[in-house]
């Protein structure tokens, strides 16, 4: 006897944790939520020995001040620099210059040799700050586990909740992160589901705003 085949229909959501995303605060499907953290850098290397220590000392200083976990996260991707380099093609041609003209196209040639012959890559940094389901309270779910997807709690309920914990640790990140000469924002709605969105869909353009992304 052939047995008919069952086909399989799902959606790319059922294997995302992410549940949500309001307020600037990813919430995920058991309850648990994060609040994501984008800092600048800085060249270690272009530092004198006295600015390295100090650096490190600053940065020991940070770690030690803790009271709370926290997630660094760095994403390496591959430089597209062809914006950049139809932008110089057309200062190149609106010059009247031929020297600024020449000098614009050396310039644009270079660019485009170095990322041809090297591996260029746009490096971003993150601190993510965790929410864990526990602190909304003690619920069968949330101690013992559920084998059915659902949330502990309404969501409206749960983003109040994470918002007063995740806040207060926002901002003292923030300042420790400025002590260390550091430019720190926290990720809002759109450049969350940027980031997700390219880090489930690598080397896929972003749809518009308002187009069904999953």
């Amino acid at each position: 006897m052939v047995q008919s085949v069952v086909p399989i229909r799902s959606t790319t959501q059922k294997f995302i944790e992410i549940e949500d995303i309001d307020g600037g605060i990813v919430m995920f499907v058991d309850g648990s939520c994060a609040l994501v953290v984008a800092t600048s850098a800085v060249n270690f290397g272009l530092l004198s020995e006295k600015e390295q220590e100090a650096l490190i000392y600053a940065y020991a200083g940070f770690l030690n001040s803790l009271s709370f976990p926290v997630q660094l996260i760095i994403r390496s991707q591959h430089k597209d620099v062809s914006a950049y380099l139809s932008l110089l093609e057309e200062e190149e041609k609106k010059q009247q210059n031929p020297r600024m003209a020449q000098s614009i196209k050396s310039y644009r040639q270079f660019v485009a040799t170095t990322v041809k012959e090297k591996d260029v890559l746009d490096k971003k940094f993150y601190l993510s700050i965790p929410f864990a389901a526990i602190e909304l309270g003690a619920t069968p779910s949330v101690l013992f586990g559920s084998k059915s997807r659902g949330l502990p709690y309404a969501k409206n309920y749960i983003f109040e909740r994470a918002q007063i914990v995740l806040e207060p640790k926002r901002d003292h990140i923030v300042r420790l992160l400025t002590k260390l000469g550091l430019r720190a924002k926290q990720l809002d709605n759109e450049q969350l589901v940027k980031l997700f969105y390219n880090i489930y869909n690598p080397g896929v353009p972003l749809p518009e705003l308002g187009q069904k992304i999953i």
